[in-house]
């Protein structure tokens, strides 16, 4: 017996000894590795490590993590709250699940702020994670060398002083971060994948430029919104290969912003019907009273919209035109005839997108999307999980053709709003035909719980050390015979 004993006492040493030798990257020193899961049917890619703790202050420094591939982030602007803080902070200290605390595989190498705002934290988070900060797009790629030497790269130009094109949208410059990091890795001939925060740009012949330009230098891209990402209730996807024929999306907020949101829900659903996404025909948006006579006129059914307002937990259950400010509605025209609404309602009415859909006499299906969790903006940590996962595989979780739609859609929205509501074709549009497809890693059940809900620590602006940028060394055009004679 004592033999027996002694023979197992060994066996657990050796067991012990073996988990010490591995790897401490995607190892967590305070929990068991254990996998998260997408949903109940699907599982990830990759172990993930997770730690048991809820908050950040606990969880050791995770950057620059020997072995682990290099993303150069390149963001406008980096403040407490900003999409660049719940992303890229995502990366260095953990991304908070409902399973808990998880384990960024990859490091932050660099990064790249167009703009310091007055509430400046990225460069605090850049000292406390010994982050080089560089003074332009090409250094943060190159990490102050010749070559390309980051692994992937996340785009964020999202918040900003930048001007208003006179279709109200913000002028967000996605697109000459596209060019400066698609020269670097034309200069190097090596295609990494490059992740874009939401729509590609606010106008679309910049937009066709930037997808057609990665598909020409076969560049893995991918781009979008956390909402089709975010809490549903009830947890429902819509059924391939089944028929749909009218869906709505309800949202509020800002009509540019958060209407990209809405309809980033919308195509995540629709594109999963009989045929897949076949492109549309065209778009108006009426504003303000207009949209109450429109659905009068049965441009878009009311019976889906308060189906959808329905399913929305601790919220309003019908339209109540006199409680809604600032009003909007995107009617959207497929090729097959599918009838699409995104009608967003202000500010004050509801804190929740809501999508329903109906086909011929069923009952319709509304479903609530919930982004809110608390301090944690967790939702960005199944978005960022999702980014993971296409950095280390070059793996969509879903066509890079939604995002490549809804940006087009939004703009003609936009297009028809500043000309009174008048509808706009987009034959642009009818082009894009794709088919549903991926496996995105999103929260289970409802609502948020765990890690996701928990207190989660941001830096305070101004109270902790901050890095110094790296200057530019090249010289540019100056160099060469001419300026010689000078």
């Amino acid at each position: 017996m004592f033999k027996y004993c002694k023979l197992l006492y060994i066996l657990i040493l050796l067991a012990s000894f073996s988990l010490y030798l591995l790897p401490t990257s995607g190892i967590c020193e305070s929990a068991i590795s254990t996998p998260l899961i997408a949903n109940s049917q699907l599982t990830a890619p990759f172990p993930l490590s997770t730690v048991s703790t809820h908050q950040n202050k606990e969880t050791p420094p995770l950057n620059n993590r020997a072995g682990q591939k290099k993303i150069a982030a390149i963001v406008t602007t980096y403040f407490p709250g900003s999409h660049a803080d719940v992303l890229v902070g995502k990366f260095l200290s953990g991304f908070p699940t409902d399973d808990g605390v998880v384990y960024p595989r990859m490091t932050i190498a660099s990064l790249y702020i167009d703009q310091k705002h007055e509430r400046d934290i990225g460069l605090q988070v850049a000292h406390q994670y010994n982050i080089p900060v560089y003074e332009s797009i090409r250094a943060a790629l190159t990490l102050g060398g010749d070559t390309l030497s980051v692994d992937a790269v996340l785009l964020i130009a999202e918040h900003g002083d930048y001007p208003k094109s006179s279709l109200g949208q913000e002028m967000l410059p996605r697109k000459y971060f596209f060019e400066q990091i698609m020269g670097v890795i034309g200069e190097s001939n090596l295609p990494i994948p490059i992740f874009n925060d939401k729509f590609f740009s606010y106008r679309w012949e910049d937009t066709r430029w930037i997808y057609e330009t990665a598909k020409t230098m076969k560049i893995p891209l991918w781009a979008g919104s956390a909402m089709p990402v975010a809490w549903r209730n009830p947890e429902w996807t819509h059924i391939k290969e089944t028929p749909i024929d009218e869906a709505i999306v309800i949202g509020m907020h800002m009509i540019e912003r958060y209407g990209f949101h809405a309809l980033e829900i919308l195509q995540s659903q629709v594109e999963r019907r009989t045929g897949g996404e076949t492109g549309v025909l065209s778009v108006q948006c009426f504003s303000g009273p207009a949209v109450w006579q429109s659905a009068v006129e049965g441009k878009w059914s009311l019976l889906l919209a308060n189906a959808a307002l329905q399913s929305i937990q601790d919220g309003p259950k019908i339209l109540d035109s006199t409680q809604i400010n600032d009003p909007h509605v995107f009617l959207i025209e497929y090729c097959d005839g599918l009838k699409g609404t995104v009608l967003m309602l202000g500010d004050g009415f509801l804190k929740s997108f809501a999508y329903a859909e109906k086909n011929g006499t069923q009952t319709p299906v509304g479903v609530e999307y919930r982004s809110k969790s608390g301090p944690a903006n967790a939702a960005f940590s199944y978005l960022g999980l999702n980014i993971e996962d296409f950095f280390l595989t070059n793996i969509l979780p879903n066509p890079i053709e939604r995002t490549y739609l809804t940006t087009g859609i939004l703009e003609a929205a936009l297009i028809s709003r500043k000309l009174g509501g008048i509808r706009v074709e987009t034959p642009h549009l009818a082009e894009i035909k794709y088919q549903a497809k991926g496996q995105p890693r999103r929260p289970s059940s409802f609502p948020a719980s765990g890690a996701s809900s928990a207190e989660w620590n941001t830096l305070t602006p101004g109270a902790t050390e901050a890095a110094v940028p790296i200057s530019t060394k090249r010289d540019g055009t100056v160099r060469g015979p001419r300026a010689n004679a000078r």
